[in-house]
């Protein structure tokens, strides 16, 4: 699991001038991992990407704002999100169409922020056209122009080179006692997640100690509990006042996302009396899409608790949204008056040992025999595919790697099938599984 606080890096940049192009091109490198919640972010905006070792996370912000505004308006308010919330921000502009009204304010706009800005003339080709190119956008008066294709890699490797020193891993890592349980506080803004970590300090028993300085976007506060010590993540974090706006607020999941790379855990807050939004859901999904251990919690329970119907209208509202996701326990609890607190321990403590759990090999491969024993694989170009042995890659979340005679033709259906086996037959009713499916080395094909 990664501790480390990774760098934010934000594209922005009007529509179609190659945001896409080079998210995917900076991302290209992801593992085949099978992930058994399909569906559960279907628009990936964001990925946590390494460059010679150093991590960080690439936003594309045009694709978090879906708000049918007009264009200048759209960008702009892309632009007060980088600026809020990124540390360095990739501002594309379009070479082949040229400098625009709407660069030159977003530009503006971009120059009041002492943020690390990268300005970016995209779809420039070849060194013979750049000069050419370029030459309408010195007129914004900017220090250093970027000539990259994001669609053919001209320019990329300078670029790169041209992030790393604001790439490099910060320090503020702070010595934590082992086995230290780390979790993150995660909803929209106002649904408790502050008051939700005061309860919980409240408790009996409990020994406080706050950690300054962890990262800028986060609270986080270690607290002993005998024997276990935990690491509760704030994400609420610490907003300048007068800075930003309700628009923003709804990209809260920034703060998400970084929390998400330092917790095991993320207790995703839904607000009782509001119900569960389409932000919540994202929120969720971005949890599954990090691999991470998931509890919900249904806070201000309180607000609702002689309401039949309205309570029941809400479970069925969580139970859809986390349909992907059944494993994920969801708790009833109140900020306020302390409801379900006592109970959220117990259930970060059951998750927590499923999430770091190791299985011997020689288990997992009677387990894997029975399952295929069970449900015989298909047959793939005429052969039925066979499956050879598995082992345990890792914990949080537990990943299995199966050796089989041809990944390519394992089914959707058939790989769910083999994770619910493993889910079951090992106990992990609590945790997101992964399999990787690996063929094996040596075989000619």
């Amino acid at each position: 699991m990664t501790n480390d606080n990774a760098t934010l890096v934000a594209l922005i940049g009007r529509p179609n001038v190659g945001k896409s192009t080079l998210f995917n091109r900076m991302v290209k490198r992801r593992d085949a991992l099978v992930d058994p919640t399909p569906g559960v972010t279907r628009d990936r905006h964001y990925a946590r990407v390494s460059w010679e070792e150093h991590p960080f996370i690439l936003v594309d912000t045009g694709g978090i704002d879906d708000e049918d505004d007009t264009i200048t308006n759209h960008i702009r308010h892309q632009a007060l999100l980088a600026i809020e919330e990124a540390d360095v921000i990739f501002f594309l502009m379009d070479g082949r169409e040229g400098l625009t009204p709407s660069d030159i304010e977003i530009v503006d706009l971009l120059r009041r922020t002492e943020k690390k800005v990268f300005f970016i003339v995209n779809k420039i080709d070849s060194p013979e056209i750049e000069d050419a190119l370029l030459a309408p956008f010195w007129e914004l008066g900017v220090d250093q122009l970027w000539a990259l294709s994001g669609d053919h890699g001209y320019g990329y490797q300078t670029l790169m080179e041209g992030l790393l020193p604001y790439l490099e891993k910060t320090d503020l890592q702070t010595e934590l006692p082992d086995n230290t349980m780390r979790i993150a506080f995660l909803g929209r803004p106002n649904v408790g997640k502050s008051s939700m970590v005061n309860a919980i300090i409240g408790q009996e028993r409990m020994v406080v100690s706050d950690i300054a300085g962890t990262t800028r976007d986060s609270v986080d506060t270690l607290v002993t509990r005998d024997p276990y010590t935990y690491l509760l993540i704030d994400t609420a974090g610490i907003r300048r006042k007068g800075k930003t706006t309700d628009k923003l607020e709804k990209f809260s999941v920034l703060k998400a996302l970084k929390a998400l790379g330092r917790c095991d855990i993320a207790l995703v807050l839904i607000d009782a009396e509001e119900g569960i939004t389409e932000q919540d859901t994202k929120v969720i999904g971005y949890t599954q899409d990090q691999g991470r251990a998931l509890i919900v919690l249904i806070n201000k329970w309180d607000l609702i608790k002689d309401d039949k119907k309205r309570q029941e209208q809400l479970m069925q509202e969580v139970e859809i949204a986390i349909k992907f996701i059944p494993f994920a326990p969801v708790l009833k609890v109140s900020a306020l008056t302390g409801t379900g607190i006592k109970r959220l321990f117990p259930e970060i403590g059951k998750v927590h040992r499923q999430f770091h759990q190791r299985f011997p090999t020689a288990a997992l491969n009677r387990l894997l025999a029975d399952a295929v024993a069970r449900h015989e694989p298909p047959y793939y170009h005429g052969r039925r595919l066979k499956f050879y042995y598995t082992a345990q890659l890792g914990t949080a979340p537990p990943l299995f790697a199966v050796v089989a005679s041809d990944p390519k033709g394992i089914h959707f259906s058939y790989q769910r099938y083999l994770t619910n086996c493993f889910r079951e037959g090992l106990g992990l009713d609590k945790v997101p599984v992964r399999l990787l499916f690996r063929e094996r080395s040596g075989r000619k094909k």
